[in-house]
């Protein structure tokens, strides 16, 4: 190809009224990549558990509904009734003793512990000399803690507590 036929096939790019996008593959996949993370950031409810375990909440009597359907558990209700109240449990630990196996689901609570201390910064008194000034700040830290402990033996409800959270 020639220098006057590349100079023409520039100019007329360059003078030409339609713009062409080059769009890529992955251009088109944002949209679904954005509902994916979207649904990924949902929280679980108590309506989106009793979706899940639908069966098992049609099994529990009047009663028992009542008390998940608030969030609530009891002794005696299966361990779906207390997903369905409560949500998955943090940490789930096995027990054996001379009366059997249990059971036990552990939920989390996180609170923030304040760290005061004192700091120093750099400060001028009107003058060209820097002085050293104190004051009193403050960090935040989340800090975990076991809010409540569920017994379960053969899938039901044995014992029940919640915990406060630590005073330090």
């Amino acid at each position: 190809m020639g220098l006057s036929r590349i100079r023409q096939t520039l100019n007329s790019r360059r003078h030409s009224t339609s713009i062409r996008f080059v769009t890529f593959p992955f251009v088109r996949a944002l949209p679904f990549l954005f509902v994916l993370i979207i649904a990924g950031c949902a929280h679980s409810t108590i309506e989106s558990r009793r979706g899940e375990k639908m069966p098992a909440y049609q099994a529990l009597s009047p009663e028992q509904k009542k008390l998940v359907d608030e969030g609530q558990i009891k002794v005696g209700m299966s361990s779906d009734a207390v997903y369905i109240a409560w949500g998955p449990p943090s940490e789930v630990l096995e027990n054996e003793d001379q009366n059997g196996h249990a059971t036990i689901w552990r939920y989390y609570g996180t609170w923030m512990q304040e760290n005061r201390y004192w700091a120093y910064r750099e400060t001028s008194r009107g003058g060209p000399d820097l002085y050293l000034e104190r004051y009193l700040t403050s960090d935040y830290n989340p800090r975990d803690y076991v809010r409540a402990e569920i017994v379960l033996v053969s899938g039901k409800v044995q014992s029940w507590h919640t915990l406060p959270r630590p005073a330090y």
